[in-house]
């Protein structure tokens, strides 16, 4: 719809150009046709009516195009006729450029803009000022509800209009358009909101049974999967002073209902007194723990949790350490590597992740370590040989080093390994577990206990202290990993038992002392004084 825009806009220079871009062809057709014409339509009128501004183009005696914007209440601008408009002329900034240049030159060039819908409307023609003179067609162009002082007003003949492609014009909405749009959602999210109350259990403030209160005052999401804890006193209560390796259990309530322990290593320095952080790993396909607690803990929430205990600590002596962590494992290593470092002791940290981005605490260490710390990230081709970590030391240096390990059970089992075949002493590795891997079990088996009078079947997939608790017999315990020494009982023969633990000493170990959470028999049967 042409509309004797191409008329007026090809110049012969114009049609010039578009025959030498190629692109003459595509406009041959405005330059005839049914709609050959100036008079604007009802589409046209109900676009001018709707704009609230647009920009307008005059040229002053000396050539120069001078491009102003003006703007109003919607439909300031008003169509008068099919070949007419106009529009009361505000108060502004006093310049008065364009009414100066319509004295010399009447042409006019108008762009109306609707960014919301990428339409655009260019009009050029005649333009008249309409002066107090004329109080009667000035009174027609004035808006009544518009409080503006009108200075004068302008008629504009219309020439030619034409329609522009919406091509590069970025959608833009003024606040009534975004009201118009969030109104919809607005609604929706309130609709569910009080869905949502209906069903809304009260909100938990409390959680746990244990000795030690604490409140989560800190919530920060390190990887895309393992988020920090702060833990403070209660009202600013001072916290039992902790060291390195120390790890604290905390209440989570499980999908059903059930209130359970989950140990999680301090992390923060263990000369902080103020407060204690944990790093927590969503498991999706774990036991449920750390996905309910990844629901349940927020801000503000109180936390009965169990004293915090230390079966990781350090050795309190002047030798090189090697802290090694695999995954989320980096939570008591950081602890270690915190307080060696304040007391200037030699140590080195070698963490291994699958990418930096799921490695937590990454970027804090790399200030505070700086070449003490050693990053395997093996998506970058970065495995952590422990092997080849240990091979590299010289014989004094295998004797005279300390190795802690906390991370996966297959990084362990290879250190166990390695460590044996290099001939370092087993007092010189250390190691964390919060859990331990039932595959390992023997075959079922069958317990004696001699206090208790009973015999006890004991399924492969059952450890000999779950087996124990279920038969009803109360037995102490407390990690459940083999390093507390709470669940020791006596059990003969004495070589038919198969430790698993990290803390029985070899005589306590040759005396028949065993770790119900971990060890199991060699055999089918064995006997304990339980």
């Amino acid at each position: 719809m042409a509309h004797q825009y191409a008329q007026i806009a090809f110049t012969q220079s114009v049609r010039q150009v578009q025959e030498e871009q190629n692109s003459r062809s595509g406009y041959a057709s405005m330059d005839t046709g049914e709609d050959y014409n100036y008079l604007i339509s009802q589409e046209e009128s109900n676009f001018i009516q709707a704009r609230d501004s647009f920009y307008m183009a005059s040229v002053s005696e000396t050539d120069w195009p001078y491009v102003q914007h003006r703007g109003g209440p919607k439909g300031f601008l008003k169509v008068i006729d099919e070949r007419t408009i106009g529009f009361a002329d505000y108060k502004g900034n006093r310049q008065y450029v364009s009414t100066g240049n319509f004295r010399t030159n009447d042409k006019v060039s108008l762009i109306l803009m609707d960014y919301p819908n990428r339409r655009r409307l260019k009009i050029v023609g005649h333009i008249t000022l309409v002066d107090e003179a004329d109080w009667e067609t000035l009174a027609s162009l004035e808006d009544d509800h518009y409080r503006a002082r009108v200075e004068r007003g302008f008629i504009i003949k219309i020439a030619a209009f034409d329609w522009n492609c919406p091509q590069h014009i970025t959608p833009r909405y003024n606040e009534l358009e975004v009201s118009a749009l969030i109104e919809p959602l607005e609604n929706q999210i309130k609709q569910l909101k009080n869905n949502a109350l209906k069903h809304l259990q009260p909100v938990q403030t409390a959680l746990g049974n244990g000795e030690l209160p604490l409140v989560i005052s800190g919530v920060r999401q390190l990887t895309p999967d393992i988020r920090a804890y702060e833990l403070r006193g209660v009202e600013g209560q001072a916290l039992p002073k902790i060291s390195a390796g120390s790890h604290i259990q905390v209440p989570v309530e499980l999908s059903d209902g059930e209130l359970a322990w989950r140990n999680y290593s301090i992390s923060s320095n263990p000369n902080r007194t103020d407060c204690y952080e944990i790093a927590v790993k969503r498991e999706d396909n774990g036991r449920g723990g750390s996905v309910a607690l990844h629901q349940q803990y927020y801000l503000g929430l109180t936390l009965h949790c169990k004293s915090p205990q230390n079966m990781f600590s350090l050795e309190d002596n002047n030798q090189h350490s090697v802290l090694i962590a695999g995954g989320i494992g980096i939570t008591p290593i950081k602890s270690m590597a915190l307080a060696l470092l304040e007391k200037h002791k030699s140590f080195e940290v070698h963490y291994a992740g699958r990418s930096k981005k799921d490695m937590a605490y990454t970027d804090r260490l790399v200030k505070q370590l700086e070449d003490k710390l050693h990053l395997y990230p093996s998506q970058e081709g970065m495995k952590l040989s422990i092997k080849a970590l240990i091979e590299n030391f010289s014989e004094q240096k295998k004797q005279s080093t300390h190795f802690y390990f906390c991370g996966p059970e297959s990084m362990l089992t290879d250190l166990v390994k390695v460590t044996q075949e290099l001939g370092i002493e087993k007092e010189s590795v250390h190691y964390e577990q919060f859990s331990i891997n039932v595959e390992q079990s023997a075959e079922k088996c069958e317990l004696t206990l001699t206090q208790s009078g009973v015999n006890i079947e004991v399924e492969s997939n059952q450890t000999l202290l779950e087996a124990v608790l279920a038969a009803g017999v109360q037995v102490p315990f407390s990690c459940k990993t083999g390093q507390c020494k709470s669940c020791v009982v006596q059990a003969t023969p004495s070589e038919n038992i198969q430790h698993r633990d990290n803390c029985l000493t070899s005589q306590e170990r040759a005396s028949g002392k065993m770790c119900l959470c971990v060890s199991r028999p060699n055999a089918d049967k064995l006997t304990i004084d339980l």
